[in-house]
C-alpha cells in the first residue's frame, strides 16, 4: 500500500496530531480552572451529577491528563482515559436527543464532535506518542 510519502514525516504528524487533539480541552479546560464557581453553575444546569466534583474532574482531565498527553508522557493509557472521559461528557453535556430546537441542532453538533475526538484518541493509543515525547525519551 502506497503511503504518499506520509512516512517521511511520521514523527512530526503524530506530534503535531497529539497538540490539535488536545488543544480545544487545554483551552476550555484553562477556562474552567479559572473560572471553577462558573464551572461549577455550568455543570448545574447541563444536569452533571455532583458538580463540584464533575468540575474538578473535569479541570483534571482537560488540563492536566491533556497537557500530559501534549508532551507524550504516558501517553497510550491517558489516550483511553481520555477517550472515556470524552464519550461521559458527549453522554452529559450533549444530549441533544432531549433538545428541540436550536439546542438540538448544537447539541448534536457538539456530541458528534466529541465522538469524532474519541478517534482520534483511539489512533494514538495505537500509534503511541511518537519520537518527540517524554514516552519515547523514557522509554516507555
Amino acid at each position: 500500500m502506497k503511503t504518499f510519502g506520509s512516512d517521511r514525516i511520521k514523527e512530526e504528524v503524530i506530534l503535531v496530531a497529539r497538540f490539535l487533539l488536545v488543544l480545544l480541552f487545554l483551552i476550555f479546560g484553562w477556562g474552567k480552572l479559572t473560572d471553577y464557581s462558573g464551572t461549577v453553575a455550568y455543570m448545574q444546569q447541563v444536569g452533571a451529577p455532583m458538580p463540584p466534583i464533575a468540575t474538578i474532574i473535569a479541570i483534571f482531565m482537560e488540563v492536566f491528563v491533556c497537557s500530559a498527553i501534549l508532551v507524550g508522557m504516558f501517553t497510550r493509557p491517558l489516550a483511553v482515559l481520555l477517550a472515556i472521559y470524552t464519550l461521559g461528557t458527549a453522554l452529559i453535556g450533549h444530549h441533544y436527543w432531549t433538545m428541540t430546537g436550536m439546542a438540538h441542532f448544537e447539541g448534536k453538533i457538539n456530541f458528534y464532535k466529541n465522538i469524532s475526538i474519541i478517534g482520534g484518541c483511539f489512533l494514538l493509543y495505537v500509534t503511541g506518542a511518537g519520537k518527540y515525547s517524554l514516552d519515547n525519551k523514557l522509554g516507555l
